[in-house]
């Protein structure tokens, strides 16, 4: 409950092909025997992660692939997981115990360079040549060796310095409200609810407005009315609202005070909302027997009233009027073939990274399969959606034009 979440940590994703020393690298990294290390080739069956509080980067979460030239049935199957974890690494580190790069390691850095993804080429196994080194790192390349631990500092250096170059951090909320601003932030309490807190994303807001000096008042649906009305002197600047009560909210809210959603806040913040507005133009689209896809980024057991399996799907149903079919894909699975959709619909993705989610929408850009997120699509069926891009004034005269 006190840690970092995994979706806010920067993954780094140890790749190569059996027996090049990455579950080794990973336990030198970690300063502790993680990952299960043998002489065997292909003793990483599957992606192993671990948690860990990388100086001076700080949370970050290392992925232990298996050997990307694993071999039989099997072996395919792992490789094929071994891909998936790429989608999700903020940096990658290609690790080889050789001088001359192999098939494998040129098809590696190809998917690298395919998913935008920044790399180290650490060489290890440094020990056993017979010449030394003085420093760790030369001509782009890392040198290490996880038996004796040289250049593992070096190594944890230029990690920390890739880092630094790619990172991009989109706000959810603190570019949009500063001090001494007031934000309302809407929290029903549904079966959805988890008993005795409160969801991800509610909380992630919460802390950024904290951060950034901005007072917030909570309330439920029921009791905003008497905040508006009673409580607060001065009208907030902004808020927010669980997307399932966007409607009646909208309606509680004076017309001249922004709103919009939590789910619409991560939209920005892990995707791209641009692209899923102009997914919205494909609702009015839909014919009769037109596939779905609800993309959940998380794995939970849903209830009577789910916002993905059932609420969102009966909205859809109403607003067309036509026999639409759903098919659900939770947690970290997504469909390579996406042409038996017309429309994807995704979660905000708070559970997942940043890279997660745009792996998705890339994927359904290339495909020409039209993207959606759950707080755009609710708002939109409610007609209310442009008031729910009324903070972001560049993408809401997008959606007017286009």
């Amino acid at each position: 409950m006190n840690n970092t979440p995994s979706s806010n940590r920067k993954h780094i994703g140890l790749f190569g092909r059996r027996n090049t020393g990455k579950s080794s690298l990973m336990n030198a990294l970690l300063g502790q025997d993680y990952s299960i290390v043998s002489d065997v080739a292909g003793t990483t069956t599957d992606a192993v992660s671990k948690a860990y509080e990388l100086q001076p980067i700080g949370p970050v979460v290392f992925h232990d692939t298996a050997g990307i030239d694993d071999d039989g049935k099997l072996g395919t199957l792992r490789v094929a997981k071994t891909k998936s974890v790429l989608e999700k690494v903020d940096i990658a580190l290609l690790v080889t115990d050789s001088d001359e790069p192999t098939q494998w390691e040129t098809e590696l850095v190809s998917l690298f360079r395919e998913m935008k993804t920044p790399w180290i080429h650490v060489r290890n196994k440094w020990d056993l040549k017979a010449q030394s080194c003085e420093a760790g790192s030369s001509d782009g390349i890392v040198y290490i060796s996880c038996a004796t631990k040289f250049g593992i500092d070096e190594l944890k250096t230029a990690i920390a310095s890739k880092v630094s170059a790619s990172e991009v951090e989109i706000p959810l909320i603190s570019d949009l409200v500063h001090p001494p601003d007031t934000v309302v932030l809407v929290i029903p309490i549904d079966k959805e609810a988890p008993k005795g807190r409160l969801i991800l994303p509610q909380v992630q807001v919460m802390r950024e407005l904290l951060d950034s000096d901005v007072s917030c008042v909570i309330v439920k649906e029921k009791e905003l009315p008497h905040v508006l009305t009673n409580v607060l002197k001065n009208p907030p600047s902004l808020v927010v609202t669980d997307s399932q009560v966007f409607l009646k909210v909208s309606g509680d809210v004076p017309q001249g005070i922004r709103l919009t959603g939590f789910s619409v806040l991560f939209a920005r913040a892990k995707g791209d909302l641009r692209q899923y507005i102009l997914g919205l133009k494909a609702i009015d689209k839909l014919k009769d027997g037109a596939k779905i896809l609800i993309a959940e980024s998380c794995s939970h057991r849903p209830v009577s009233e789910d916002i993905g399996r059932v609420k969102i799907p009966r909205w859809l149903r109403q607003y067309t009027g036509l026999d639409l079919i759903f098919d659900i894909a939770a947690g970290h699975d997504f469909p390579e073939d996406l042409s038996p959709y017309s429309l994807v619909i995704q979660c905000g993705g708070c559970m997942v990274t940043r890279k997660t989610i745009l792996a998705r929408l890339e994927r359904c850009k290339k495909q020409q399969v039209p993207v959606v997120n759950y707080g755009l699509t609710i708002a939109f069926l409610h007609g209310i959606i442009e008031r729910a891009l009324s903070p972001f004034p560049d993408i809401l005269e997008d959606y007017q034009h286009q």
